[in-house]
């Protein structure tokens, strides 16, 4: 088009990038330029001095066709799809199951979806028989919390023999890529740090609570879940008046400060020791289990804090212990 075509109320495109603007007024200086006063489709106004270099940049658009449909058809269905799939756990409750290769039982739907999910934040020690499924049921909290934009940072500690068996199934069930950190993974860490660098971990139980320096990287993260396997491990008990600690133990503490979600799994909670099963519940909240336990004078009352359900997997009972921080509930 030609600079005479600016004329009042003319849609053109070319004078600001990627949008139509109206012309308001247009001055000319001689026959060579000419100063338009413009308005975008926001309302907002401008001015612009226009010369005859400009007009090959310029085109006129007709009325009622300010949006062209000539957009890659292709890219557009990508777009969709993935706005789609983002807000698929809006209609789908059980998404996770879907999307996932695995078929869940009754009680692990249970645990995940009406026990777990619904904790914000979550605070939370499973304590499911051995063989019940603890790992799925992690896998389907993790795949879920991803899936609803709750999680992007994962930790999971595990014993050693167990950690290529978690990495294995979290791949293999949930499409989870889990990267184990070990003494290699820090040597080839370009930073140094490959908390800080990977997303979803995969590290070992002892690994973590033997090495300090290993400690202090991760002092320097934060998470938005993180999962201890064998959580029973990390014991503590009295002994003289003072609480003895072990080095796994006080790893717990520490993650317990590190993240925002915390899930302990276990088969066997109690030792039958009550002092020491406070100590162990005092990684979940140090207030709530605060001091020794003494019979007669602490009043422990379990009927909030354990579930009984029955389960198809097992003819042994199936204990699960929760906590609820904010709400006097536990």
């Amino acid at each position: 088009m030609r600079l005479e075509d600016l004329t009042r109320g003319t849609l053109v495109k070319g004078i600001l990038p990627g949008t139509v603007v109206t012309i308001i007024d247009a001055r000319w200086y001689g026959t060579a330029a000419v100063e338009i006063t413009y308005k975008d489709h926001r309302g907002r106004t401008g001015q612009e001095l226009l010369y005859r270099d400009r007009e090959p940049g310029l085109e006129l658009v007709s009325p009622g066709q300010t949006w062209q449909l000539n957009a890659d058809g292709a890219r557009f269905r990508l777009a969709s799809e993935a706005h789609r799939i983002r807000l698929a756990h809006l209609f789908d409750s059980l998404l996770a199951i879907h999307t996932s290769e695995v078929e869940p039982l009754p009680h692990q739907i249970t645990a995940v979806y009406d026990t777990m999910l619904s904790r914000q934040p979550l605070r939370f020690l499973l304590a499911d028989d051995p063989g019940a499924g603890k790992t799925i049921m992690a896998g389907l909290l993790i795949r879920e919390l991803v899936i609803r934009g709750d999680l992007k940072r994962c930790l999971i500690c595990a014993p050693g023999g167990l950690v290529e068996q978690w990495q294995d199934e979290l791949a293999r069930r949930f499409h989870l890529s889990f990267a184990i950190i070990s003494r290699q993974t820090f040597q080839e860490s370009p930073g140094g740090n490959p908390f800080q660098e990977k997303n979803l971990v995969l590290c070992r139980l002892d690994y973590l609570s033997r090495n300090d320096d290993v400690q202090e990287k991760l002092r320097q993260t934060g998470w938005d879940l993180i999962i201890v396997d064998e959580a029973h491990k990390m014991s503590a008990s009295f002994f003289g008046g003072e609480v003895k600690a072990t080095k796994r133990y006080r790893l717990g503490k520490l993650l317990s400060t590190l993240t925002r979600h915390f899930l302990l799994l276990t088969a066997t909670p109690h030792n039958g020791k009550e002092e020491d099963f406070q100590l162990f519940m005092a990684l979940l909240d140090g207030d709530r289990f605060e001091g020794k336990f003494r019979d007669g004078v602490h009043v422990v009352d379990t009927s909030d804090l354990m579930t009984r359900p029955i389960t198809t997997t097992s003819a042994m009972p199936t204990w699960r212990i929760s906590f609820m921080s904010g709400s006097g509930r536990y």
